[in-house]
C-alpha cells in the first residue's frame, strides 16, 4: 500500500484561501436562471444579466462547515467502494477485505466512435454499430442489462437518446442507462421509460462535466438543476487538463479544482438543501509537445489524488479519482488492459480501494473496441482470485493429499485428485489471454484475432427478445412529437 496522504496539515489553508478567493473574486459562470436566482437567495452575488456568480467568504466558509460536521472526512477508500465509475451516486458500503471489480459490462459509455478490428476501422458511431454492441451486451449480460454504449451519429444530436431508447427497446430485454445531455431531452424519455413499464432504470442521470475553467454552460446546469431537486447526489465529473484550463502546479489545481467542486455543491444545496453531495475528480495533464491530453498518466493521477484529498481535508467530503477506464492506448491488445490495470492499481494503491477496470474503451473513452471490452473481461477474471476468503477445512488443507505425495519423489500434486477436483477455483483460466507472457508482436496479432473470433460467437449466439409491437409504436409516436417540438426531421 503507497501513502494515502500527499499532503501536511499546513498544506490545507493556503489552498484552500486560494479556493475561496476564487469563488469570491472570480466567482463562476451559471447559464440557469433557476440556478441563479436559488444562489442570490443563498446569499451569493449575482449578475444575472452577465450569468455571473460571485461567493462571499463568509457563505462559503458556513457550507464548507456544514459539510464537514456532515460527511466527517473519511477518506473515499476507507469506507465505500466504487461500484461504477460513471455514476456520482454510485458508491456502496464496503466490507472488510479486497472487493474485486466486477467484470466490465455495457453501460452508459456513450462513446462517439466504433472500433471494428475485423475490418480495421475507426469511425463514427452509427446505429448498425449501437446495434453490434447491443448484441454482445445481451449475450454477455442480458439479465443484468445493456445500456448506452455507444451514440449513434447518424441521427440529429437532439434525438439521437430518444432514438437510441428505441433501438435499446428493440433489441435487449432490459434497456437501461440512456443517456441525455440536455434536460428538456428527459420528458420524452420518462415518457418512453412509461410505455415500456421499467421505471427509472432507462434513464441515467448521467455525469455532470462542468466547462472548466469556472463555467456551469446551460446543458449541464439544465440537467443538475433536476438532479438536485430530484434529490439525486450532485456533484461535478470533474475533467480538468492542468496547463490548460487549470494552472499547471499541483497547488494551483487544487485550489481551482477544490473551488469548482465547493461551487458546485453550494449550488447543489441552494436548490435542494438535502440533497446528498457526490462527484468525482478525472484529472489529466497534457504533453507539453504535442498537445495530446492523457487521464491515465503518473503526473495526471498525481493531480487527482492530491486534489480529491485536498478537497476530503477541507470539506469533510469524499469522493474517488475517477477509474480504470481512461486510457491513453489508441490500439485494442493486452497493452491497453495493462495500461487500465495500472492505472486501477494507482486509486487502489492511494484510496484503499480498486475501481472498476475498463468496458472495452480506448483513447480516453472516445473509442468503443468490441474485441477490448473481451479481453479485459477475460483478464478482469484475474483480479476475483484476490476476493477468495480463506477457509481451512480438511478438504482445502489436503493433508491425505500431502501423505500421498509424500516427498514428491514417485508422484506429485499436479497428477493427484485432489488438483483435479479444486484447479477451477483455485487456478486463473482465461479463454483469451496467454498465460506464458508477452512473445512479440505475433502473439497480440494471434490474441486480437481469437479476441475477434469469440466477438463473432457471441455474435451469432443472439437472440433477439421479443417485444410488444405497439409499444415500439409508442415510443415511436413520442420521437415524431420531440423532433416536431424541436423542429428537426427523423
Amino acid at each position: 500500500m503507497f501513502q494515502t496522504e500527499l499532503l501536511r496539515d499546513e498544506h490545507i489553508e493556503p489552498i484552500a484561501d486560494t479556493s475561496l478567493r476564487i469563488l469570491e473574486e472570480i466567482g463562476i459562470l451559471c447559464q440557469n436562471d433557476e440556478m441563479l436566482q436559488a444562489l442570490a437567495a443563498a446569499g451569493a452575488r449575482v449578475d444575472q444579466a452577465a450569468e455571473r456568480v460571485r461567493f462571499p467568504r463568509a457563505m462559503v466558509e458556513e457550507y464548507v462547515a456544514g459539510f464537514r460536521a456532515q460527511y466527517g472526512g473519511r477518506m473515499y477508500g476507507s469506507s465505500y467502494k466504487i461500484s461504477d465509475p460513471t455514476s456520482e451516486g454510485g458508491r456502496v458500503a464496503a466490507s472488510a477485505g479486497f472487493i474485486p471489480p466486477s467484470l466490465p459490462v455495457l453501460s452508459t459509455d456513450i462513446a462517439q466512435l466504433y472500433y471494428d478490428w475485423a475490418s480495421r476501422t475507426r469511425r463514427s458511431s452509427n446505429t448498425p454499430d449501437f446495434i453490434t454492441m447491443l448484441k454482445l451486451g445481451e449475450v454477455l449480460h442480458g439479465d443484468q442489462g445493456v445500456g448506452h454504449t455507444l451514440t449513434p451519429t447518424d441521427v440529429p444530436a437532439i434525438l439521437e437518446p430518444l432514438h437510441s431508447a428505441i433501438v435499446m427497446a428493440e433489441h435487449v430485454s432490459k434497456p437501461v442507462g440512456v443517456y441525455c445531455f440536455r434536460a428538456d431531452q428527459r420528458p420524452y424519455l420518462q415518457e418512453m421509460a412509461e410505455v415500456l413499464g421499467v421505471g427509472d432504470s432507462l434513464l441515467a442521470w448521467g455525469a455532470i462535466c462542468f466547462a472548466h475553467p469556472l463555467r456551469f454552460d446551460r446543458e449541464p446546469a439544465g440537467r443538475f438543476v433536476l438532479m438536485a431537486k430530484a434529490g439525486v447526489p450532485v456533484g461535478l465529473t470533474a475533467m480538468p487538463v492542468a496547463g490548460v484550463s487549470t494552472p499547471i502546479t499541483p497547488e494551483g489545481f487544487m485550489a481551482m479544482t477544490g473551488a469548482e467542486q465547493v461551487a458546485g455543491w453550494i449550488a447543489g444545496r441552494a436548490i435542494n438543501p438535502d440533497v446528498p453531495l457526490g462527484g468525482s475528480m478525472w484529472a489529466a495533464t497534457v504533453d507539453m509537445r504535442t498537445g495530446t491530453v492523457s487521464y491515465s498518466a503518473p503526473d495526471a493521477m498525481y493531480m487527482a489524488f492530491c486534489s480529491i484529498e485536498f478537497i476530503r481535508r477541507w470539506t469533510g467530503v469524499s469522493i474517488p479519482p475517477g477509474g480504470g477506464e481512461y486510457c491513453d492506448a489508441k490500439e485494442p491488445g493486452l497493452y491497453a488492459v495493462l495500461e487500465k490495470m495500472y492505472k486501477a492499481m494507482m486509486v487502489a494503491a492511494f484510496t484503499g480501494q480498486h475501481p472498476a477496470v475498463g468496458s472495452g474503451m480506448l483513447e480516453c473513452g472516445k473509442t468503443m473496441c468490441p474485441v477490448q471490452l473481451l479481453l479485459e473481461r477475460d483478464f478482469l477474471g484475474a483480479l476475483g482470485i484476490f476476493g477468495r476468503e480463506i477457509a481451512p477445512t480438511a478438504e482445502n488443507l489436503a493433508w491425505e493429499t500431502m501423505q500421498e505425495v509424500d516427498l514428491g519423489f514417485g508422484r506429485n500434486y499436479f497428477e493427484s485428485t485432489h488438483t483435479l477436483e479444486h484447479f477451477r477455483g483455485n487456478v486463473w483460466l482465461p479463454k483469451l489471454v496467454d498465460r506464458e507472457g508477452w512473445k512479440g508482436c505475433a502473439a497480440d496479432e494471434a490474441l486480437l484475432a481469437r479476441a475477434q473470433a469469440k466477438f463473432e460467437e457471441l455474435l451469432g449466439e443472439y437472440r433477439k427478445p421479443e417485444v410488444d409491437p405497439d409499444k415500439l409504436a409508442a415510443m415511436r409516436a413520442i420521437l415524431d412529437r420531440a423532433a416536431r417540438d424541436f423542429g428537426v426531421q427523423v
